[in-house]
């Protein structure tokens, strides 16, 4: 395969394609908490782009090392991403009503752990992309993912910037509509994976 245009196309509708969930969720995020800081806004986007250029890779490892196996697992990716993301969804609602109950006035963090789940949840049907990408040699794979990568925290970051905008006007009841976000993602992501 030659580094060509088409690579290049290719790769970037591949990245456009692959970063919308992850910039629906990133949305939320911002929704959910309308106060973060630029840093932790590069870290989030950074979280994501990683799982997006990790899950793309690794399903390019897949199918050149274990493909046999990674038939099995690609039947379970929607599930997993229905399951983890209806979690979060559902704890974030949770954790929104609580809190307005209790009526604090300090919006809810999005911990490392829930950024680390969503970045797997969101990229984990990225793995069926090593399959459009097996007939690339390593270099090739690696570059594609990097243009993965690198269009998701871009995406991601302006996902962040949208909610934390409309995360303000909406104040306590962001984090029901952020997890709502996430439920309807995750069963999107199932529904579409029959079709």
């Amino acid at each position: 395969m030659e580094l060509d245009f088409q690579f290049f196309f290719r790769s970037i509708l591949l990245g456009f394609g692959l970063a919308m969930d992850a910039f629906s969720v990133s949305v939320a995020n911002g929704l959910n908490e309308p106060k973060m800081k630029f840093p932790k806004m590069c870290g989030t986007a950074g979280i994501f782009a990683f799982f997006q250029f990790l899950m793309p890779m690794t399903g390019w490892l897949c199918v050149c090392l274990i493909a046999s196996l990674f038939g099995f697992f690609e039947k379970l990716i929607p599930w997993i991403a229905l399951v983890l993301l209806c979690f979060i969804g559902i704890k974030m609602i949770i954790d929104a009503v609580k809190s307005s109950e209790q009526e604090e006035k300090e919006t809810k963090r999005v911990g490392l752990l829930a950024l680390l789940v969503q970045g797997i949840a969101t990229s984990i049907d990225a793995l069926s992309v090593g399959f459009t990408i097996s007939e690339y040699n390593v270099w090739e794979s690696l570059l594609a993912c990097g243009i993965i990568g690198v269009l998701t925290f871009g995406i991601c970051l302006g996902g962040i910037f949208i909610g934390k905008k409309v995360g303000g006007k909406l104040a306590g009841k962001a984090g029901i509509f952020g997890g709502a976000i996430l439920i309807i993602i995750g069963l999107e992501i199932f529904i579409t994976s029959w079709f």
